[in-house]
């Protein structure tokens, strides 16, 4: 199961700044996302995940410019999300130097949005999604039935879209429901925040996730990321 570091940008600047040896008072601390992306990939990482808050806001990309100099900077994938929703938006980003793109949940109720987005991105494109079936029902749907996020992920699914990342927000993973969805759904599952900690890495490995996005657990030093690649391994 990969480790994917994530990084939010604001501004242009990374949200959480990262100082890895803040307790040994040794190292300097930044909030340059090229410079953190570097320093995780010189550890192991094979992919960074950055989010363009900014970008969420506007609808559209913001920090092109952050993304090109991290693109510069680390020879492994970049998966952005925020205002990635639109053809030209995934092409902008591409043309930064992503590789990858996060489209929102509100894309499932924009089927032909989606088709455009896909016609761009094909396979390096993921939905994200809330696995708490309480937020997919509180979503304004535009159709008279809420679905289940069951329904939800096979229409997108029908439809396309080969990766999800579902985010837990401060909520820990429910592993058994993760290994459901992970076994019955025809696409790559990614899981993004959350409570977590080694043992809960642990059981996302045994579920059959392909990989856990870590923000600032992994910024803060809260989860060692050394230790993290060991239990995803």
């Amino acid at each position: 199961m990969l480790v994917v570091p994530s990084i939010d940008i604001l501004n242009g600047r990374s949200r959480v700044v990262f100082w890895p040896g803040v307790a040994a008072g040794v190292g300097a601390p930044t909030d340059r996302p090229e410079r953190i992306a570097e320093q995780f990939v010189a550890q192991g990482a094979t992919l960074i995940h950055l989010v363009d808050l900014d970008g969420a806001r506007a609808g559209k990309p913001a920090n092109l410019e952050a993304i090109g100099r991290t693109a510069g900077r680390v020879a492994v994938p970049l998966q952005i999300a925020g205002g990635m929703e639109g053809a030209d938006n995934i092409r902008l980003a591409f043309a930064a130097g992503a590789t990858r793109v996060v489209l929102s949940m509100s894309i499932a109720d924009r089927p032909e949005l989606l088709r455009e987005c896909l016609a761009v991105a094909e396979g390096w494109l993921a939905v994200g999604l809330d696995p708490r079936q309480e937020r997919v029902a509180a979503y304004p749907w535009h159709r008279p039935t809420p679905p289940s996020l069951v329904e939800l992920t096979g229409e997108l699914v029908d439809l396309g879209v080969r990766r999800f990342v579902l985010a837990h927000g401060g909520v820990r993973p429910d592993l058994s429901f993760l290994a459901e969805l992970a076994r019955t759904v025809r696409a790559e599952m990614f899981v993004a925040g959350g409570s977590v900690d080694l043992e809960a890495i642990k059981g996302l490995r045994d579920s059959g996730i392909a990989g856990i996005i870590l923000g600032e657990p992994l910024l803060s030093g809260a989860v060692d990321f050394a230790k993290a690649l060991e239990a995803a391994a």
